[in-house]
């Protein structure tokens, strides 16, 4: 798929006020600092669609992107926010979770894990909470051109035998590199043949 138009169009805290078409959409979630504004901007091609920032946690609204004029990326608050209240922190899980129990428009989640650490407990429970509650999702390790080869399929078969203790198959899953576009073509071909599928029924 071609990314022919990505832009900007709305940012809340309220799940009533998303946009009303119905428009598939693939929203972004992770921890603080995985390189999810970076990722973005990586996919769409251009550098200041999605806010960067050196200080971590820095998206805290629903932002909605409007890709190709007929799908939604959406950029998702983390849930693991470094510098912000704990009164903030509820705010932000309140309408991250009303947003995926109440938002018919949301094909997918893509899981964004930084795959330079071990199997973090908040990126698990995290998944798990998705699992429970049905909501489909695929995991994009972030910033594989931080590892060598060797170290990265590593880290990643921990992560699977992690999930596989207590799921029966392994969720989709992308390598990706912001900084090297690794990845890309991948995403934003199974973006398109998703589409292809939501527009079918």
């Amino acid at each position: 798929m071609r990314i022919k138009s990505a832009e900007f169009l709305v940012s809340n805290s309220d799940v009533a006020k998303c946009p009303k078409d119905p428009f598939p959409e693939y929203a972004f979630i992770g921890r603080s600092n995985v390189g999810k504004s970076s990722l973005i901007n990586m996919l769409v091609q251009q550098k200041r669609l999605a806010k960067t920032s050196g200080r971590p946690g820095k998206t805290q609204l629903i932002n909605h992107f409007l890709i190709n004029k007929n799908w939604y990326l959406v950029d998702l608050p983390g849930y693991g926010y470094a510098r912000v209240s704990k009164s903030d922190k509820k705010v932000f899980q309140k309408f991250i979770t009303q947003y995926f129990e109440k938002r018919k428009q949301l094909v997918l989640a893509f899981v964004l894990i930084d795959c330079r650490h071990e199997p973090q407990n908040i990126d698990i429970e995290f998944m798990e909470w998705m699992g429970i509650n049905e909501i489909p999702f695929a995991i994009l390790f972030t910033k594989a051109d931080k590892l060598k080869p060797m170290a990265l399929k590593k880290n990643i078969e921990r992560y699977k035998l992690n999930l596989l203790e207590s799921w029966e198959t392994m969720p989709p899953y992308f390598i990706t590199s912001a900084s090297k576009g690794i990845g890309r073509e991948e995403l934003l071909d199974y973006i398109g043949s998703i589409n292809q599928e939501v527009n079918k029924s």
